[in-house]
């Protein structure tokens, strides 16, 4: 840290640079959390850019940790983040932020996996994105409750969100592919996601041991082929829970007898799970949803 005689360092926004503040405020990134920083706010500004427009927009933040990104939103221009963070250990730095941003950060100490999101951004008028780099250890959690949010369309516009690479690459994966699986049906029926943005280790603090990508997702305003998005969890749940089987076999562990099922949804008992394409696997939920006394 400077020296009371010396001027303070500053990043552009008035404040101190973030390794001062994490410096200061002694606060180590603890993998039982998931954590991993992002200091530059060049890079930040860049991620919340992905997002844009903010001027009118209310954004979500989940895990701001000491704040990076949260004051790349700020800086461009979000007219209120909303920050969810579990880790009291950075409310400070978090205070510090919403003072030098007054009446434009609301800081919430508590697990995101426990928010009734619509109860807490009930007062909040305009559009709403979520914009975070989720913590690794609950990422895909979180991502799975956003995109069973009831009533569809969801409560949010856009949502911007950093993965390790690999779960990024399972989301946008298409049939056929080694990485193509649950994540990505439900992701693919239910929005457009597109990986935005590739990270190196070098880009957090502590640099993790995988690659990262940042994640675009615009809800798709009616799905297509309808259905039940608990209905097509299960029926992706057991198609890839044995995903080397034809589909015959697999999906025992969902109805007792697959043939019916599968030959009212035009596929072929041979298919393996990572044959058939999104539209496929939500017809085949919508055929197990009516076929349900006969269920396991």
């Amino acid at each position: 840290m400077p020296e009371p005689h010396e001027p303070r360092k500053s990043s552009g926004d008035g404040l101190p640079p973030l390794r001062e503040v994490i410096a200061a405020l002694e606060i180590d990134a603890k993998k039982s959390l998931g954590q991993n920083f992002i200091l530059d706010l060049n890079l930040t500004r860049r991620i919340a850019r992905l997002a844009a427009p903010l001027d009118a927009t209310t954004v979500v933040e989940i895990g701001p940790g000491p704040g990076g990104l949260t004051r790349g939103l700020l800086m461009e221009g979000a007219r209120r983040v909303v920050a969810v963070e579990r880790d009291r250990r950075c409310a400070p730095a978090l205070a510090q932020i919403a003072e030098a941003y007054p009446g434009r950060l609301a800081v919430h100490l508590d697990d995101a996996l426990d928010v009734d999101w619509l109860n807490l951004l009930a007062q909040q008028p305009g559009r709403t994105v979520i914009v975070a780099n989720l913590p690794y250890n609950v990422a895909t959690r979180l991502l799975i409750g956003w995109l069973e949010t009831k009533p569809w369309p969801p409560w949010w516009e856009r949502m911007v969100l950093m993965f390790q690479k690999e779960v990024a690459e399972r989301i946008t994966a298409q049939p056929g592919t080694k990485a193509y699986g649950r994540l990505a049906v439900i992701s693919q029926w239910r929005t457009t996601p597109r990986i935005a943005l590739t990270l190196g280790p070098e880009a957090f603090t502590p640099p993790p041991k995988v690659a990262s990508a940042v994640v675009t997702f615009l809800p798709r305003a009616q799905p297509m082929p309808e259905c039940s998005v608990q209905w097509l969890g299960r029926v992706t749940a057991a198609a890839f829970g044995q995903r080397r089987k034809m589909l015959r076999q697999s999906l025992r562990t969902l109805i007792s007898d697959p043939l019916p099922l599968l030959e009212a949804a035009g596929v072929a008992p041979e298919q393996r799970a990572e044959q058939l394409d999104v539209a496929t696997f939500a017809r085949l939920a919508r055929v197990a949803e009516h076929l349900a006394p006969t269920a396991r």
